[in-house]
């Protein structure tokens, strides 16, 4: 009975970071749709420190204390790596594209977080980690030859790259953080802000007239409070119950997003060398999130 109870908490924690992906792979498109005058840093900036309030908010009100930001090494490293991932992704995003942007930074997470992971906190993934971030690094590789990743600037791939890595280390902060408290989502509000209050000098130095455009609103309020708050509440909710090696899989759900929008909503063009990429994306996402035990490799 216990077994098969954890069983379908592993199911709901895939399912709950798959849907969280999916928001994150949002956020290029509402780049691309938002304030041409946005810049990178300030979107990240904005999108963590807004989705902190929000999600500290709660426990603020309900315990009429302040966060305690504890452990604060842990809650520091994850903020820095939460800063980073922000940075490096919309500079990405904006020197390659959308699709390419996020193909590349997320697409690489799953193996960064597998390593990350196992070095850290001495996770060995299980069989169907490997047969599923094969199956979407594949799928990954196929889209970003089909939108021409060879073509791009070469600095926003490293970027892209860096983001993934950035990523990886903040899923393994996280998941030490919420072994320690049961109030994972007030947890990753603290989190972000940490990032947000250490970047925040930054955005001084930057033109912020923008922001008082409708357009320039929009993007702010939806990546804070959709790709920020939401997403992130369901990312905490699911990593209770997933390895860092999985949630780094399912995370491939997020290219998966963003290359569809990318062409339905931008015109981005995929040759069918990019539709069979997509389509072996949704198979290993299919693999990871099948109900069922995932046997552990040793």
């Amino acid at each position: 009975m216990q077994s098969k109870s954890k069983a379908t908490n592993k199911n709901s924690g895939n399912l709950l970071v798959l849907c969280g992906a999916i928001l994150w792979g949002t956020n290029g498109t509402a780049q691309a749709l938002g304030a041409v005058e946005a810049q990178p840093l300030v979107l990240g900036v904005l999108r963590i420190l807004i989705g902190g309030l929000v999600l500290t908010l709660p426990a603020i009100i309900r315990l009429r204390s302040l966060p305690t930001f504890q452990p604060f090494g842990s809650i520091f490293l994850a903020a820095i790596s939460a800063v980073l991932y922000q940075v490096t992704f919309f500079s990405a995003v904006k020197l390659t594209g959308v699709s390419v942007g996020t193909i590349v930074g997320i697409g690489s997470s799953p193996i960064f977080a597998g390593i990350v992971a196992w070095l850290i906190r001495g996770e060995k993934p299980g069989t169907k980690w490997y047969f599923a971030t094969f199956t979407g690094i594949a799928g990954t590789s196929l889209v970003a030859l089909s939108t021409g990743v060879n073509s791009v600037v070469l600095s926003g791939v490293f970027l892209a790259l860096a983001s993934g890595i950035s990523y990886a280390f903040l899923a393994v902060f996280m998941k030490n953080i919420f072994q320690k408290r049961s109030d994972t989502v007030t947890a990753t509000g603290e989190i972000f802000l940490v990032g947000g209050l250490l970047m925040l000098p930054l955005l001084f130095s930057y033109d912020l007239s923008w922001i008082k455009q409708a357009d320039g609103a929009a993007i702010i309020l939806y990546l804070g409070l959709v790709t920020g708050a939401l997403a992130y509440y369901l990312f905490s909710k699911g990593l209770q119950n997933v390895t860092v090696a999985t949630a780094g899989t399912l995370t491939l759900g997020e290219p998966l997003t963003a290359g569809i929008l990318g062409v339905f909503v931008l015109g981005e063009q995929f040759n069918q060398t990019g539709w069979c990429g997509i389509g072996l994306l949704i198979l290993g996402l299919i693999i990871l999130t099948m109900p069922g035990r995932e046997q552990t490799l040793t």
